[in-house]
């Protein structure tokens, strides 16, 4: 069946999502995690992946966009354990009530920027399959090195997309302590053999060169580009950084 429109839900009570069935019958599920601040317009990499016969869900943080709550106040990763621990329930869409029932077989999370610790951290999860992070941030510590500091993005975030973020300074600031939101402080909870991290060498945004340690003490898989700048999940459009996801979802893990 083909949708004219992405369907919305929610879950645990907070979190908006656009969600699309697969276009044949499956018990694959895509989760996306995007970057921050960014505009929610992912239709065309939904589509993409629901052709390619996944159930697509695209969340809303928690105090971001049509979700209710107060970003940051728990870790970003929580809101996506949230919404994997409701995926038996099916789905109701918010339009008509319908419930679309799945049985998740497999349970894929993408990430890219500020979305990279949210799928790293839940890799943790025994329901998670693999983990495909592109140009993730590691730790937070070293952001101030980079063209984007955290003072430089919240002030950014705060005067050009306003209440589309709700957060205090004080839940803010709690990613500059290194111990909030950061896989590089957590490194032996995740699980690495199910994370491949794709990172460009050209990325000013985020430096390549943590994932490179980060892989390196993890165990987790690394791709390095030479070139690419600062990838969004967006890319995955591209027949090249879609053949990765691809051929890494085939690998067995266990």
């Amino acid at each position: 069946m083909k949708y004219p429109y992405l369907l919305r839900t929610r879950f645990a009570k907070d979190i908006v999502a656009e969600f699309l069935p697969p276009a044949r019958k499956s018990g694959k599920v895509i989760i996306l995690c995007q970057g921050v601040p960014s505009a929610p317009e992912k239709e065309e990499l939904i589509r993409f992946l629901s052709d390619k016969g996944y159930w697509v869900i695209y969340p809303r943080y928690r105090g971001t966009w049509e979700s209710n709550g107060s970003f940051l106040e728990k870790s970003p990763h929580q809101d996506i354990l949230d919404i994997i621990a409701e995926l038996p329930k099916g789905i109701i869409s918010l339009w008509d009530g319908k419930r679309y029932k799945l049985a998740p077989k497999s349970i894929y999370l993408l990430g890219s920027s500020f979305g990279g610790p949210a799928v790293i951290l839940a890799s943790s999860d025994p329901t998670v399959t693999k983990v495909i992070a592109l140009s993730p941030v590691i730790d937070w510590k070293n952001q101030n090195k980079t063209t984007e500091p955290l003072d430089l993005l919240e002030n950014f975030v705060r005067q050009a997309f306003g209440s589309a973020f709700r957060y205090s300074l004080k839940n803010w600031n709690k990613l500059k302590s290194g111990k909030f939101y950061n896989p590089m402080a957590e490194i032996d909870k995740i699980d690495a053999k199910k994370i491949l991290i794709i990172h460009a060498k050209d990325d000013k945004t985020v430096d390549y060169r943590t994932s490179q340690k980060f892989s390196r003490l993890a165990g987790a898989k690394l791709i390095l580009l030479s070139k690419g700048g600062h990838l969004s999940i967006s890319n995955l459009v591209k027949p090249n950084l879609y053949k990765y996801f691809r051929d890494f979802v085939k690998i067995k893990t266990s």
